[in-house]
């Protein structure tokens, strides 16, 4: 498989730039779709991503999805998020972007569609997320673009904010873990996240896909911290268990009097689901090697330490 001119929306964000950078080392070409003047010039200042053509526009306008997109072979969307305020909803965010970029795929002519969604998304979920990041699969899988949805899990490599949140917990001399950090988690390597993106959009056949992807090894979360802490060194943090009940009631308290609160009960939802799958018929597909989670924990902690 070979890559082709991508269409990358969301290009601003951590996977977007380590996107850009791996097309630009292998000489590829991509078309950076931005909402801001301000995201453009963060593009523009980054040095490893070549000369990227950088768009500004607004994700759910199709028409100029469409220009920016002529010329792309694949659209490639990494647009979404996890936390619902007064001025970012579900909906626009997922479910009429993904229905804009359906339609400009169509008009530009576009041969496949890749997006990026979250395991356990599905329309029916009770969690109001993963249910709109459900809704939003569906529309690209039943459009009349070839789409490849792959449903990740956290992701994991220098600069990534979930590896930051576990650096200081591994760190501190105390963790309040829900739960006691009960959950299970399957991190993926930020390099196999970018590998899958790319295998995904150079596939030009006329199926779609829907992919649930992760990394090799599932744990609980108060063990992964454990295992950040022995990479770094420490000894690892005391784990103070906080009720799940608990950290709702905050969540509902701070849904009910902010409009920009640090956690609703929707994020804390994704936070908390059990991620513990079978990575390898997507890996396969793909054809991806995946890496093991100790390399991962090594190229993310030992290299922000370097």
């Amino acid at each position: 498989m070979s890559d082709d001119s991508l269409l990358v929306t969301g290009a601003n964000g951590h996977l977007g730039q380590a996107l850009l950078a791996a097309l630009a080392s292998a000489g590829f070409a991509a078309r950076a779709v931005v909402r801001s003047e301000r995201a453009a010039e963060q593009l523009r200042s980054l040095p490893n991503i070549g000369q990227p053509e950088i768009r500004i526009l607004d994700y759910r306008d199709e028409a100029a999805l469409a220009k920016a997109g002529e010329g792309c072979s694949s659209f490639v969307h990494l647009v979404g998020i996890l936390k619902e305020t007064a001025n970012a909803r579900y909906v626009d965010a997922h479910e009429r972007t993904a229905e804009s970029l359906l339609r400009a795929g169509e008009k530009a002519g576009a041969v496949r569609i890749v997006s990026l969604s979250i395991l356990g998304a599905a329309p029916g979920s009770a969690n109001a997320c993963l249910a709109s990041k459900g809704r939003a699969d569906a529309s690209l899988l039943g459009g009349s673009v070839p789409a490849t949805v792959l449903r990740l899990p956290m992701v994991l490599g220098p600069g990534e904010i979930a590896a930051a949140a576990l650096r200081g917990k591994a760190l501190a001399p105390f963790a309040l873990l829900t739960g006691g950090g009960r959950s299970m988690e399957q991190p993926i390597d930020t390099r196999d996240v970018i590998a899958a993106i790319r295998a995904a959009a150079a596939d030009h056949g006329s199926e779609s896909h829907a992919l649930d992807l992760a990394g090799p090894e599932a744990l609980p979360h108060r063990s992964l911290v454990e295992r950040v802490a022995s990479i770094l060194g420490s000894d690892g943090p005391r784990v103070v268990p906080i009720p799940r009940a608990l950290v709702e009631g905050f969540a509902r308290i701070a849904e009910r009097y902010s409009d920009d609160p640090p956690l609703t009960r929707a994020m804390l939802g994704v936070l908390e689901h059990d991620d513990d799958i079978d990575p390898t018929p997507a890996a396969r597909i793909l054809g991806l090697e995946l890496t093991a989670l100790d390399d991962t924990l090594r190229a993310t902690f030992i290299r922000e330490n370097a």
